[in-house]
Parts: structure tokens; C-alpha cells; sequence
């Protein structure tokens, strides 16, 4: 794998104008685009608030107007230059219709994939890195937002828990907790989970909003008041989440940005030393991990079993050896009424839909010729995203521009991903498979 020679977000101002003038960046875009990526992060939102039914004619709209738009807008676009990792993952997921145990969910498995990556392949290449910094800040602004207004009007009118206004299933008589839209926790202390109905979701798109928000106050991209109060609202959030997981990937985030800008205070030609503490520290953190294995869970205020999650693991282990070379055929969201999803994870009377780890459910789906194929995308979106984050921005023969906070907008984002992906599967559905699969797209078209 090479290393790519950066061409920077945000270090051609030139060019960021062309593609404003171009309307890539214009207004009617930028809505569209807002309104994209909050149905990507806040789906739960729709589908508790107009049924899935409704969210499914959304998602369809959504779908079909980010492909005309990309037709329409003619973006410059090196198609030759598409990720073959990215490219051979799907074309994976689509041949395991061969061997697939359920052929028809996997059908509407990759309905769903490919509508997302639909998404992603417009906001990668019809908004320049700045464009999308800012269509990411404005819908994480929503969802933070209105997931605080939420909690608010619940804690002092309702008075009391919420379920969704189309909910699923009819109600059993003693309902899980996690069937609520909101828990009525605000002012008990407990973790409010806003607009998205799940505290971990909320948390995720808070520790993102810090990441954008913190660079639109360093890139000065935006007035440094707004950005101290929106950095503000989302660390409230975040707090009042309480998610131990994503506190995790708070932590993983900032340990890379650390990293990262003391590769750049390095230079090129003294990183070793940086290269050499952080595998130490990788070392350290595994050891720990190894022993210190059942003490993790009390620190993190979790269950022995973290929450259910080992029991989902082991069962999702057992089932994955069972096709350990090429899985039981792909299909994003678990499908329930299909063997072996039903009843496959079920805890305190809720169906989870999830293997709550992306790479187990990569194994179970594809087997281990797709866990590899998956890791090969992950693996050189981050060499990518890490070397434009690092490397001084170069469009001619000269290597003297400045850094630009904005440069470290996909690493940061896929390093956050990436520690969620450990606890959730998030990474392959929605918001999360968007941003892997944009960040891929534009890194490698940003390369040259």
C-alpha cells in the first residue's frame, strides 16, 4: 500500500470556491444534504415518529434525490480513482446472494446498503470538505437540539415515559425499558437518549458534533461564539447520555488527534519516535485488556456481562463457525423473522437486531473472505485519512503550506467510528456505513 500524496481538505481555497460557484456548496444542496445526513444519524427518529412505512418512503426520496442530484451537479469525479476495497466489499455482499441462507432479506439487505452508499457517493463528491463540514455541523446541531428540547418537554409536561407515536408491536403488559422513546430521566439522573430513543446513539452523535464543532472553531470556519456554544451543548449531551462505550471512543479519538498533531510538530523526517510510543502504547492498552478482563466491566459501570453483550458475541461466535469461510449471507439489519436471527438475541424481553460489534457481524454475514475484505477497506481509509491529517498540504512541487484544522476531519471521524465499532455494528448501517464509505470515496480522490 503507498502512501498517497496529500491534497488536503481545505488547501485550495481556489478550488473550494469553484465548487461553491458550481453550486456544490449552494443552498439548495446544502439543505438537501443537512437533511441527508440527519436522516442518516437520527433514522429512530422518523421511524418512532411516522412509522417505518413513513421512513422507508423518506429514505426512498432521499435515496433517489441524492442520485439525480449527482447526475445533475456533473461533479469532477476520477472514477478510476473509486477504492477497489469498497468497490469488491460490495460486490461480495451482492455474490453472497449465492449461498445466502435467506435470500430474500438479503435482497433488502443490500436495498439498504447500496441506497446508502448512494448517499455517500453524492456528499463525497458533491461537496468539498468544507461543504461537509458543514452539513455535518448543522445536522448534528438538529439532533443535539431537538433531543435536548425533547427531554426537556417530556421532564415538565409528560411527566413520565414516552413510547413512539408508531410503535412496532403492541405494547406487552410489562414494558422494557428499551421500548421507550424517552425514559423521562432528565431531571433523575438517569441517561436521556433525545430524539434517537438510545442513549449510546445520542452520545455517538455528540462525541461526532465535538469533533466538527471543535474544528469549525479552529479552522475559524465559523463565529468562535456559536462554536463554544454548540461544543457546550454537545458536551452536555454527551454527559447527560452517561455512555460508557462512547466515553471510550471519546478517549480513542482524542488519543489519535494527539498523536496526530505531534506527527505534524514532528515533521516527516523525526516521526519515528511517534510511530514507536504509539505501538508501545497499543501493546499496554492489549495487555491490560488481557488482564484485566473482568474488572473492565465495573469500571465502566456495565454489568458483568456488559449489558448483554458477551451473551450476543458468544451466540454470534457459535453461529459464525458454523460458515466460517463465507458466512450466511449478507443482510445489514438482522432480519427477525428469518432463521438464524429470530430470537437469536433477545435480553430482558428485547430483540436486538445487532451482533453490538461490526466485525462479528462482518464474520457472520460474509464469513472470514469478508471480514477481510472489510478490514481492507477500513484499514487503507485510515492509512489515507492519516496521512492527509499529517502531511502538509500540497497542490504544487512545494511542500510549504500551513495545516488546516479541517485536514483532520476524516481521521478524527473514522477514529471515533472505529472505537464504536468494537461495541456496536453501527458501522455498517446508516450514518455510520455513510461516513465509511464517503470518507473512502473522497480520501482516495483527495490522493494523488
Amino acid at each position: 500500500m503507498s502512501r498517497p500524496s496529500p491534497s488536503a481538505p481545505g488547501s485550495n481555497p481556489l478550488r473550494d470556491r469553484v465548487d461553491a460557484a458550481r453550486g456544490a456548496s449552494g443552498t439548495g444542496v446544502s439543505v438537501f444534504a443537512t437533511l441527508l445526513l440527519f436522516t442518516l444519524f437520527a433514522g429512530d427518529f422518523w421511524r418512532n415518529l411516522i412509522s417505518w412505512p413513513g421512513y422507508f418512503v423518506l429514505a426512498g426520496v432521499l435515496a433517489v434525490g441524492s442520485v439525480v442530484l449527482l447526475v445533475r451537479l456533473r461533479p469532477d469525479v476520477r472514477w478510476r480513482k473509486l477504492p477497489k476495497s469498497l468497490v469488491l466489499f460490495l460486490t461480495f455482499a451482492v455474490v453472497s446472494l449465492a449461498w445466502s441462507a435467506y435470500p430474500g432479506a438479503t435482497a433488502l439487505g443490500l436495498v439498504a446498503q447500496f441506497a446508502t452508499t448512494g448517499a455517500a457517493l453524492f456528499l463525497a463528491f458533491c461537496l468539498s470538505w468544507r461543504a461537509l463540514l458543514t452539513a455535518l455541523a448543522n445536522a448534528f446541531r438538529w439532533i443535539l437540539g431537538l433531543s435536548l428540547l425533547f427531554e426537556l418537554i417530556v421532564a415538565v409536561f409528560v411527566r413520565r415515559p414516552v413510547l413512539p407515536l408508531t410503535p412496532t408491536q403492541p405494547a406487552p403488559a410489562h414494558i422494557p425499558s428499551a421500548f421507550y422513546w424517552s425514559r423521562d430521566l432528565l431531571f433523575h439522573g438517569g441517561q436521556i437518549q433525545g430524539i434517537v430513543g438510545n442513549s449510546n446513539l445520542l452520545a455517538m452523535v455528540a462525541l461526532l458534533g465535538l469533533v466538527v464543532f471543535g474544528i469549525q472553531l479552529a479552522d475559524r470556519s465559523i463565529r468562535r461564539g456559536t462554536a463554544i456554544t454548540w461544543i457546550v451543548v454537545a458536551v452536555v449531551t454527551f454527559a447527560l447520555t452517561r455512555s460508557s462505550t462512547v466515553f471510550i471512543a471519546a478517549v480513542f479519538t482524542a488519543v489519535v488527534l494527539g498523536f496526530a498533531l505531534w506527527t505534524r510538530r514532528a515533521g516527516p523526517e523525526r516521526r519515528r519516535p511517534v510511530y514507536l510510543t504509539a505501538a508501545a502504547l497499543a501493546v499496554v492498552v492489549v495487555v491490560s485488556v488481557v488482564l484485566f478482563a473482568s474488572r473492565i466491566p465495573v469500571l465502566l459501570g456495565k454489568s458483568e456481562d456488559l449489558t448483554g453483550r458477551l451473551t450476543i458475541w458468544n451466540s454470534v461466535i457459535h453461529l459464525a463457525q458454523e460458515r466460517p469461510a463465507f458466512g450466511w449471507g449478507w443482510v445489514s439489519y438482522w432480519a427477525p423473522w428469518v432463521s438464524p436471527f429470530k430470537d437469536l438475541a433477545v435480553r430482558s424481553g428485547v430483540e436486538y437486531l445487532q451482533a453490538h460489534n461490526a466485525w462479528l457481524d462482518v464474520w457472520l454475514q460474509l464469513g472470514i473472505v469478508g471480514l477481510v475484505i472489510f478490514a481492507l477497506l477500513v484499514l487503507s481509509t485510515l492509512w489515507r485519512s492519516w496521512f492527509l491529517a499529517v502531511d502538509r498540504p500540497r497542490v504544487a512541487v512545494a511542500d510549504d503550506l500551513p495545516y488546516t484544522a479541517l485536514a483532520l476531519l476524516p481521521l478524527l471521524l473514522l477514529a471515533a467510528l472505529l472505537a464504536q465499532s468494537l461495541a456496536e455494528s453501527r458501522m455498517l448501517i446508516e450514518g455510520g456505513w455513510a461516513v465509511l464509505a464517503l470518507l473512502s470515496l473522497k480520501t482516495k480522490q483527495s490522493a494523488t
